[in-house]
């Protein structure tokens, strides 16, 4: 028995053999933001409206457009929401026409003129669809006067004129079609150096409702992810250098362009433009931020501290002494494995679950996050062709801002039981599908399942949505504490279960059958071992290569993502990662990638955690807890999982929310898929330096650190605060690491005690040495009050990269996703 309660597999090799070590430490900043920068921040949100800044507002499409951002200043790559009021009832783009009634919104970068950004400075253009390009062809002698200078006269067919508005970046170079009025067909300006349709930002069709109201979400980027607008770059050379600044420009568009029956030509031609609203965005500034010649520590682990540790770093590095602590995102279990056995043990461990063996365990674990595992989606209405009532049918194409799963459901994403999960022209035979006269009981994705309907608002019935990337979730490679607790969370439940094991539920639908818990029923012969720190993809299913198209396996369909951040910003930008057509002329040959989804049409459903869903503001599923409730991730509902959490029956220092326990069952405002995390060290490392500054890291994320803010050096959203009982507990732990060990008497050598591992799981590299003889503090269920600062007011504030920039997660193992690397350095990891 006591191998189903050891730590799950993973071995030193995974770090330290064949290891390439990808990333750059970047941080930023080198003090703590006071209380009211933090308050500005936290309330920078602005509203602007039509008649304040449209000279010509009483001709505007909608004279009445009242605008709000939810967030103007310290900003960073990240989503910001945008709410309107005003409009007009939109009218869907086609393949002619741009739509009507409707906002374009786009990102652009320039100094801060009176009038706002100059048109020549916007990301726009690259979606190639029609009245969303930056050049077209016009009548002869129609263009504005102040299209003028961007005009080459008679270029196109029977004389028409051609207008182009270059892109002018911030880095000097201009990418122009139209030069001393002569078109230039060798130049695109739509396409060019620095940004194409798979890497833009901006959202050609955004539509307002019939009470005149919309939302959306905006992705930011910054100039590591658009470099010709630069946002964020240093203004200066010292350490308290600001970031450039950038606008968001949204262009309301109406019926139908000047002259025209629709709206088919540029948001940047004069007409067009001369309407905008604009807002002034402060971005951080990028770049290293901490002294020259700080030391630098790493710390190991779970990705869920990832932009806790982002935050609290420029305050890390400032003070006396101070380090740079770079976090190396990797599975939990390889960082406790190092962390417990190596005496030349060189990161702090990050994990959410114990080594998992009391007796070989030598680790101090102290608490230091509360964080929680999300569901994000992006899913706008589309209504079916007849039979909807007439209040659906005036909502389509908007944005669904609420959805209900149960760990059913979850079981059914997870395992590819839904036909569209599968790829398209495969034998899907297995889950009942034999063709489209005989489709079997399994649905095609989760929104036509009837047991999604029935615990969902009754609009969902009314929908016809289809995409693959509504059958399944995006969800991370490689191994994690998040996993297991996601696994574990469906597998406590009883018709999850049931669903798993191969029991059809009440309307027919079955398991994938390759995805089994029972011998019996899983076509492999061996049972799928549950829960699990990974997310397989255990079908074999395959189109077979055909025509000089390479085969499309499981993988190919559904491609893993590169991490929890990762999947939330391919659920803003409503990228479901589906597949396109066979590239032949690609070196290799290869499938393409379909472009993402725009608001109007998104269907993205992806796992990720609540810091990220927050920080993209990505809405998040209500999950179904123990106690039979639908509850979000909320500061509140992590704070009620906290005090339902009890012991590791193999290290009385950690607690998890256990499904299956009592309080969890009473719990019933708790949210399921809350996690601690927990900053674990060894009290015995010789090297005092290196502990001193573990300890000192420790004192910080419990301390100023638990402060809830957006400022530097503070607790972002998507995090709770931690009790004070952790609080209590990481403090001791961190007196205790920075001390040493307290010499004693040597006993006699007693035999290592080999790690043995539950079934279906890797195993450890050798042996793992008995556990300290030192008393280990016990953790009490979590209670008391969440914790606050522990110090007065914080000290001047300086600039920050933000939640990647001040740390950036590094790869180790093919198996395991650089988050910051994905996010930040490389542009194919979030297209």
């Amino acid at each position: 028995m006591k191998s189903e309660a050891v730590r799950r597999g993973g071995t030193l090799r995974a770090i330290f053999v064949g290891v390439v070590v990808m990333g750059i430490v970047l941080v930023a900043g080198l003090a703590v933001a006071p209380a009211s920068q933090a308050a500005v921040e936290d309330s920078s949100a602005v509203t602007v409206t039509a008649q304040e800044q449209d000279p010509d507002w009483k001709n505007a499409p909608f004279p009445d457009l009242e605008l709000t951002v939810s967030q103007t200043t310290g900003l960073v790559d990240q989503g910001i929401t945008l709410t309107w009021k005003g409009g007009k009832r939109s009218g869907f783009p086609d393949s002619q026409n741009a739509g009507s009634n409707f906002l374009q919104i786009m990102q652009c970068w320039g100094d801060d003129p009176a009038g706002g950004p100059d048109r020549t400075t916007c990301q726009y253009g690259s979606t190639l669809t029609a009245g969303n390009t930056r050049d077209n062809f016009v009548p002869a002698g129609s263009a504005a006067p102040e299209d003028a200078a961007y005009t080459a006269p008679g270029a196109g067919s029977f004389g028409s004129d051609y207008v182009s508005i270059p892109f002018r970046s911030v880095t000097g170079t201009t990418v122009a079609s139209v030069v001393d009025g002569k078109q230039n067909v060798a130049v695109d300006v739509n396409t060019n150096e620095f940004f194409t349709r798979l890497s833009t930002n901006e959202l050609p069709w955004a539509g307002t409702g019939a009470d005149g109201t919309g939302r959306v979400g905006f992705e930011l980027q910054t100039g590591l992810r658009a470099p010709g607008l630069g946002c964020g770059a240093p203004t200066g050379d010292g350490a308290d250098a600001e970031g450039r600044s950038c606008w968001l420009v949204v262009v309301p568009r109406g019926t139908a362009d000047a002259g025209e029956q629709g709206n088919i030509l540029s948001g940047l031609f004069w007409n067009n433009w001369k309407h905008k609203l604009a807002v002034k965005l402060d971005f951080r500034a990028l770049g290293v931020r901490c002294p020259i010649g700080a030391a630098e520590r790493q710390v190991a682990g779970s990705e869920l501290a990832s932009h806790a540790i982002a935050s609290w770093q420029p305050s890390l590095c400032s003070v006396e002494d101070g380090s740079i602590y770079s976090l190396i995102t990797t599975n939990e279990s390889d960082a406790l494995l190092d962390a417990n056995v190596r005496d030349t043990a060189s990161a702090l461990a990050l994990a959410s679950r114990s080594l998992g063996d009391a007796e070989a365990d030598r680790l101090r674990y102290a608490p230091i996050g509360l964080a929680g595992i999300a569901v994000g989606f992006a899913i706008d209405r589309s209504p079916l062709s007849t039979d909807v009532p007439d209040d659906v049918r005036n909502r389509a194409r908007l944005p669904f801002e609420r959805v209900k799963l149960t760990p059913r459901l979850i079981a059914k994403l997870l395992t590819y039981s839904y036909r569209d999960s599968l790829p398209a022209g495969a034998d899907r035979s297995h889950i009942g599908y034999v063709d489209s006269a005989n489709p079997g009981d399994n649905p095609r994705n989760v929104t036509r399942d009837p047991d999604f309907l029935a615990i969902n608002d009754e609009e969902w019935k009314y929908q016809g949505l289809q995409s693959s990337a509504l059958a399944d979730l995006l969800i991370p490679q490689g191994r994690s504490d998040a996993a297991w607790a996601v696994w574990q969370y469906v597998i406590a439940d009883d018709e999850a279960r049931r669903f798993l094991e191969g029991e059809p539920d009440p309307w027919g639908m079955v398991v994938n059958p390759w995805f089994a818990t029972t011998a019996e029923e899983n076509l492999s012969g061996t049972a799928l071992t549950l829960p699990r720190d990974n997310f397989p993809k255990a079908d074999p299913i395959e189109v077979p290569a055909a025509g000089g198209a390479g085969a499309i396996n499981l993988v190919t369909w559904r491609p893993y993502t590169g991490g929890l951040a990762q999947s939330a910003v391919l659920t803003l930008r409503g990228d479901g990662q589906t597949l396109g057509t066979w590239d032949p002329n690609s070196i290799p040959p290869r499938y393409a990638k379909n472009p993402r989804e725009l608001p109007g049409g998104q269907r993205v459903v992806g796992l990720t955690d609540w810091a990220s869903a927050s920080r993209y503001q990505v809405l998040t599923a209500e999950l179904r807890n123990p106690a039979g409730q639908f509850v979000a991730p909320t500061t509140e509902s992590l704070e009620a999982a906290a005090a339902a959490m009890t012991r590791d029956p193999q290290q009385d220092q950690v607690v998890a929310l256990d499904p299956r326990s009592a309080e969890a069952k009473a719990a019933t405002s708790a949210y399921p898929l809350a996690m601690p995390v927990y900053a674990a060290s060894r009290v015995d490392l010789p090297d005092a330096d290196l502990r001193g500054s573990f300890a000192q890291f420790i004192r910080y994320a419990v301390g100023p650190g638990q402060e809830p803010g957006e400022g530097l050096g503070q607790l972002p959203s998507g995090y709770a605060p931690i009790p004070e009982s952790w609080r209590d507990q990481a403090l001791a732990a961190a007196a205790a690491i920075e001390t040493g060990p307290v010499p004693t008497t040597s006993p006699a050598p007693v035999p290592p005690t080999a790690v043995s591992l539950p079934a279906g799981q890797g195993a450890a590299a050798g042996t793992v040495p008995p556990a300290a003889t030192a008393a280990v503090v016990g953790q009490p269920a979590a209670e008391g009050d969440a914790v606050t600062v522990l110090s007065g007011p914080p000290s001047a504030p300086d600039a920050d990269l933000g939640a990647f920039g001040a740390v950036v997660p590094l790869s180790a193992g093919a198996g395991v996703a650089a988050t910051a690397v994905a996010l930040v350095f490389s542009r194919r990891r979030v297209i």
